[in-house]
Formats: structure tokens, sequence, C-alpha cells
């Protein structure tokens, strides 16, 4: 894990497409502001482990297809 101490203002740029705005510091808060391409889904952690239990789930479901019958060649 990397350790890096910010002020509000400053930012971190993680592989140049990603950066984290801090906007505001408090006693127990950050407020922090990202800016990464649309095709990276940026999650709160606790959000994110409900979308990986939602998809763990629906991937041990088991779901009843419908029969399906070819058309008879002629």
């Amino acid at each position: 894990m990397l350790i890096l101490m910010r002020k509000a203002g400053q930012d971190l740029v993680i592989n140049e497409n990603i950066i984290v705005k801090v906007l505001e510091a408090k006693k127990d808060q950050v407020k922090l502001g990202i800016i990464a391409p649309k095709d990276i889904p940026v999650h709160r952690q606790e959000v994110f482990e409900m979308i990986k239990e939602a998809n763990r789930n629906a991937a041990v479901q088991k779901v009843k297809l419908p029969k399906f019958q070819l058309p008879r060649q002629k």
C-alpha cells in the first residue's frame, strides 16, 4: 500500500489517465473528486462489494430456459 499525504487542492495521478483531487479535508472526513475515463468503473468500496455479491448470486442461480425445438427440415 502506498501512503501519501495531500492537502485540499492537491491531486494524485494514477496511470496517466486517472486524477484524484482532494477537494476538502475535515477532522475525520475527506472529500475526493475522481476524474477517470468512462470505461473505468469507480465505486465506493461498500457499493463494489454489493455488486460483487449480486454477480456471485446471479452466477450460481439456476435459470430455467424455455424448451426450444428446431423447425423440421423438408
